[in-house]
């Protein structure tokens, strides 16, 4: 009989990478997951690991905060951003992936892995001895009611998710190919991204109809707050009607092949949905609006005049805890030290973030169980600087706000350096710590006990 030494809640990235990291190591994992069973407002498929709002990861360039992570993630072996890359298409500088094809991949792995039994169910109870709860801003049942007696209220922010338009619906001929800057990442000869140009009056009357157009508004008792990384296109047009030109739509470093003389005033980007090229998602698109406005509105854009759209832009309620408050300095809630919290009801935002909580959470369950309690990530990492965002204390009157990785979260450097050189020189730091943070950790809790390959695992879909 298969007796699990630990039980993950919840199926999404960082529950995955927790489960597949203490599998590696040899520990067995009861990992549940609430689909197909019970879906919540945002998912759609039964598949694990769904990528809910946009298909990209952001930057690949490990120059960039995003790009800097993902490095330190693939130096750890990271199970999500294994099947990240195996599942990318074009999208320049960025990893982007076939959001269907990377949940496959996941979801079979996870599935045929021999230390992981994959339950179907919804956790009405939280469990009593070794666990990590992943269950995302969107955990429901009793699980929900029992962490936010645990720890209090919770607190909350809405995220937003863009449109995807079918390819064969683009009006070609209203739109080009390139990347900004001329940094494809792909093939290099046309760029990555589906460019819509705008002129000035076009732009104009689309912030407009934006601004005019009905929204789907939260509850009377309800603060709208929104994540600051994934504004609704709304909110920021109520900031002002130049915002999106120099936001989302901005256009600079793009030049139309078939007008290079006379720039245009702004650019509705499309980035591809999957590796065949059939789909599109509209950058920055995120929205609120309702689905008969925003087919009106953005069918407004030269090129999606005649746009068949396959999934409309919503809204959903992402819950957090005060993790600082009530997490101790591995992850466990104080008041229920056998329980791990790990992903985004952490406090930490994007798909990522969400897999690097999951890893370190894992690392320190894995710790507990062998008697080696790991030290955390330095702070000069971007595995630091995000684990140091959720558990430093604050100050009295500091907000605790959800946080994409960023330069910010990491310490300056010393003395003076050139803005241009300030990235690069961080980024050369962290990795010589992450490797030196790697090599301070036994083999036995930071390398897998027994090594099975991604490759061996089957790629079809279940």
């Amino acid at each position: 009989m298969f007796q699990p030494d630990v039980t993950i809640i919840g199926g999404g990235l960082a529950g995955c990478e927790a489960a597949w990291q203490l599998a590696e190591r040899g520990v067995r994992v009861a990992l549940v997951e609430m689909k197909p069973a019970q879906q919540s407002p945002a998912h759609t498929t039964p598949l694990l690991a769904e990528l809910v709002c946009s298909n990209s990861l952001r930057s690949d360039e490990i120059t960039a905060p995003a790009g800097l992570l993902k490095a330190e993630l693939r130096a750890c072996r990271s199970f999500i951003i294994a099947c990240a890359d195996e599942a990318r298409v074009p999208a320049g500088e960025a990893l982007a992936v076939d959001r269907r094809l990377f949940s496959q991949l996941c979801t079979v792995r996870i599935a045929r892995h021999p230390f992981i039994r994959l339950e179907r169910r919804r956790v009405d109870r939280l469990p009593e001895g070794p666990a990590i709860l992943a269950g995302g801003p969107l955990l429901a049942g009793g699980a929900a009611h029992e962490l936010q007696r645990l720890c209090g209220e919770r607190l909350y922010f809405y995220d937003a998710i863009a449109p995807i338009v079918d390819a064969d619906s683009i009006d070609w001929s209203c739109c080009f190919r390139a990347s900004r800057h001329d940094r494809s990442g792909g093939d290099g000869a046309e760029g990555d991204y589906v460019n819509c140009p705008l002129t000035r009056e076009e732009y104009y009357r689309l912030v407009e109809e934006i601004r005019r157009g009905r929204k789907v508004l939260p509850h009377p008792f309800e603060e709208p707050r929104y994540f600051e990384g994934c504004l609704p296109i709304e909110v920021m047009v109520e900031r002002g009607a130049d915002t999106l030109a120099f936001g989302p739509l901005r256009p600079v470093g793009l030049i139309d092949p078939r007008n290079p003389s006379e720039p245009p005033f702004a650019v509705v980007q499309l980035r591809a949905e999957n590796r065949y090229g059939t789909a599109y998602n509209l950058v920055g698109f995120q929205t609120r609006l309702a689905y008969p406005e925003q087919k009106r509105i953005f069918s407004l854009i030269p090129a999606l005049r005649q746009a068949e759209w396959l999934r409309f832009g919503s809204i959903h309620r992402n819950s957090y805890v005060e993790s600082w408050r009530v997490l101790d300095t591995e992850l466990a809630l104080r008041s229920k030290p056998s329980l791990h919290l790990a992903g985004q009801i952490t406090g930490v935002e994007g798909y990522i973030e969400s897999t690097a909580m999951g890893l370190l959470a894992a690392w320190f369950v894995h710790g507990k169980l062998t008697g080696r309690p790991l030290p955390p990530p330095p702070e000069t990492t971007a595995l630091g600087g995000l684990y140091q965002h959720v558990i430093r204390p604050r100050q009295p009157g500091e907000r605790y706000v959800p946080m994409n990785i960023n330069f910010g979260l990491l310490p300056p450097l010393p003395g003076r350096t050139r803005k241009t050189e300030r990235r690069a020189l961080m980024a050369q730091r962290a990795q010589r710590a992450l490797q030196a943070w790697l090599a301070e950790l036994d083999t036995g809790r930071t390398q897998p006990a027994r090594s099975q390959s991604l490759s061996a695992a089957s790629t079809a879909a279940p």
